[in-house]
């Protein structure tokens, strides 16, 4: 698979404890883009963070919480990235998503050319 040399960054910010039809959404959501064909999708979970309730998730031991902040980033080609976000607005229920536009400097398999 081949990206252009511009493509486009998508990261969507959700709970860990968010789910879509029983199953973890960065789950789903990964697995869609992998059925779709994108480049490839990356899971950070985040140790803390807040979002539009301002309601702290923290790792912290005296502050256990159950829903983390999680970060799925894709990069691929714009046409691709619009294939995807029709099922991104039906999936994601809370959350926050951003596009950006990113210079890919290599994407290589088994140190492919």
């Amino acid at each position: 698979m081949k990206i252009p040399e511009e493509g486009y960054l998508l990261r969507v910010f959700i709970g860990e404890s968010d789910q879509w039809q029983g199953t973890p959404l960065y789950e789903a959501i990964v697995l869609k883009a992998r059925e779709l064909h994108l480049a490839g999708a990356t899971v950070i979970r985040g140790p803390m963070g807040f979002g539009a309730t301002s309601r702290l998730h923290t790792s912290k031991i005296l502050r256990l919480s159950t829903d983390l902040p999680v970060i799925i980033e894709i990069v691929d080609a714009r046409e691709k990235i619009d294939e995807l976000m029709p099922h991104i607005d039906v999936m994601v229920k809370e959350g926050l998503v951003t596009l950006e536009r990113v210079q890919v400097l290599k994407y290589r398999a088994n140190g492919g050319e």
